[in-house]
């Protein structure tokens, strides 16, 4: 039988921000499995497409999997179409497949949740995709993980109508940080990810450790 302690989830705070010429996605760079940082610089903001980018929480190995099968899907969909799938179009992909997922038996549960963002012709977009498999379209921000309560609250007190993607960085990475100094199984780092006009960037990687000298 499987025990707990050695599944490893992300534990995880993620955040993701609609701004007025882009979308922000953040995240921790902690693993955890049981009581035990099994990882510390894990990275939850993945590109999956040129134009689609991905948090990920949840139980690590499903989450790899699933971002696998969702990039070759998509290369799949873009080759039979002659064209370039759409967020919305990708989004409902990975929303069947966490659907699926969630509901097979196994004896390690296959617990993962997405936050999406990309940009298509229609402009830039942002999704979450629960654990369920459900979709939601998020016009302004989102979180997910064991520390979104703590970054929910900063979102919520700082957020503004026709904020900036520089602006976003800036409130993304004080989010993450709240859910790091009150959450055990978020920290270790951060990574922030900008979609806008000019594609996809990863625009901050950072490290944080504590150590104690003897």
């Amino acid at each position: 039988m499987v025990e707990d302690q050695d599944i490893k989830k992300t534990g995880t705070t993620t955040v993701g921000l609609v701004c007025r010429d882009g979308v922000v996605l953040c995240a921790d760079k902690r693993v955890t499995s049981g009581y035990l940082i099994a990882h510390k610089k894990y990275e939850k903001v993945v590109q999956v497409t040129d134009n689609i980018a991905v948090t990920v929480a949840g139980t690590v190995s499903d989450v790899q999997l699933l971002v696998k099968l969702l990039r070759a899907e998509v290369k799949l969909k873009d080759l039979r179409s002659g064209r370039t799938t759409s967020v919305s179009e990708g989004v409902n992909l990975l929303s069947s497949m966490v659907y699926h997922n969630i509901r097979k038996f196994s004896l390690i549960p296959g617990i993962s949740h997405f936050v999406v963002g990309g940009f298509d012709d229609e402009g830039f977009h942002l999704f979450d995709v629960g654990a369920d498999g459900s979709i939601t379209s998020i016009d302004d921000y989102t979180s997910s993980g064991s520390g979104s309560v703590m970054a929910f609250g900063v979102l919520e007190t700082l957020y503004h109508d026709g904020i900036t993607v520089q602006e976003g960085i800036t409130l993304g990475a004080k989010a993450i940080n709240a859910a790091v100094q009150r959450d055990i199984a978020s920290g270790n780092g951060i990574d922030i990810l900008t979609i806008t006009k000019d594609g996809l960037k990863k625009v901050l990687s950072k490290l944080v450790s504590v150590k104690i000298e003897a």
